[in-house]
């Protein structure tokens, strides 16, 4: 309980034990005004049924407040999870576009690395027949060599 909640009880334990204490005084007949006329009652017993009055209005009113306020947060609650489920969503497209994105730069990286090791094996090829060839010239020369002798 706060601070307001203790105060407010104990200034209604107050006023019980006040008016107990001088209930003699509260309900002795006394002359009252009512602007037009004049009547006997009790001046304690109508202040305090007023009194009474008074809070059982007050705290409807903050119970009225109350349940506003928190129909209010509710609604808002709900509204924050609508939009984070969107953000979320958005989120989840983004990732999935990104990871297409990628997946095409890496097929694309892939093409061209492939291509890049078929033209370096073509060029591999080449240079050992070349090799091969000339291999087979000097091979070829010194047997005519070694015929010739």
């Amino acid at each position: 309980m706060n601070f307001r909640t203790i105060s407010i009880a104990i200034i209604v334990a107050l006023i019980a034990v006040l008016a107990v204490f001088n209930w003699n005084a509260l309900v002795t007949p006394t002359s009252v005004s009512l602007g037009v006329t004049d009547i006997q009652a009790p001046l304690g017993v109508l202040m305090l049924a007023l009194t009474i009055l008074l809070s059982v209005f007050f705290i409807a009113y903050v119970l009225w407040l109350q349940s506003s306020v928190l129909l209010e947060a509710r609604r808002h609650s709900k509204e924050m999870q609508t939009q984070r489920d969107l953000a979320d969503k958005a989120e989840a497209s983004r990732f999935t576009e990104l990871r297409g994105v990628l997946e095409a730069l890496h097929a694309q990286d892939k093409q061209d690395l492939m291509a890049r090791l078929d033209m370096l094996e073509a060029h591999l090829v080449s240079r050992a027949q070349e090799s091969d060839n000339s291999t087979a010239a000097y091979v070829g020369q010194l047997e005519q060599q070694l015929h010739q002798r």
